[in-house]
């Protein structure tokens, strides 16, 4: 009879023992649980603000990419060239401007871009399509994403030339970038400053020798 108390009794801790095991495990699972889902929930937040529509920046970058090629009507790729900020009678700049239809070279005298020439040619789609093609190929779309002040180009590379990089549609700015021949600050573009500034004066004839009389 002792021996059937006992083994009762033994019964009873056992059933206790896997009681307390099971809402053991129960507890984990939900812990668990939860910080998977704070988790998820952080990334999916973390998505939304630095990926807006759920986009990578892949697809970003493959956006930019399909705009700076488009040949469609409507589409231009525009350079502005800004040289040394000194006296308004001694202020020049410049902007080369291409589209599937034109090609434009204006200069202007004076930080109120008064039209000191204006130059307009002829384009066509197959060469536009060259040319765009050309820039991509110069890591054109090569950049960082700046906004607010840090696109702020007033009084930046004081004393050099300041370039402006502008891919437009129905004449409005979709993509704007900015670099300097000063060390601080080189602005957004990463493209070859270089190649990219002479596929666009090639576009114009006679546009290298145009320009460099304005600086003397």
């Amino acid at each position: 009879m002792g021996r059937l108390h006992i083994y009762g009794y033994y019964i009873i801790i056992t059933d206790e023992m896997d009681n307390y095991r099971t809402r053991r495990f129960i507890s984990i699972a939900v812990v668990v649980i939860i910080i998977g889902a704070a988790i998820f929930g952080l990334v999916y937040v973390g998505n939304l603000l630095f990926f807006s529509g759920g986009s990578s920046p892949l697809n970003k970058v493959e956006t930019h990419q399909s705009d700076l090629l488009s040949t469609s009507a409507n589409r231009a790729v525009r350079m502005n060239v800004r040289g040394p900020i000194v006296a308004d009678e001694k202020f020049h700049s410049y902007q080369i401007q291409i589209t599937p239809s034109n090609r434009t070279l204006t200069i202007y005298n004076g930080y109120e871009n008064a039209v000191a020439s204006n130059e307009s040619l002829g384009n066509n789609v197959p060469s536009y399509t060259q040319f765009v093609n050309a820039l991509d190929r110069a890591s054109f779309m090569n950049s960082n994403i700046f906004t607010g002040s840090a696109n702020n180009t007033a009084g930046v590379c004081a004393f050099g030339f300041l370039y402006n990089f502008t891919i437009l549609q129905s004449d409005k700015p979709i993509k704007q970038l900015w670099t300097t021949t000063c060390n601080a600050p080189r602005g957004s573009f990463g493209g070859n400053l270089n190649t990219t500034t002479v596929l666009f004066t090639s576009q114009i004839p006679d546009a290298q020798t145009k320009i460099s009389g304005i600086w003397q």
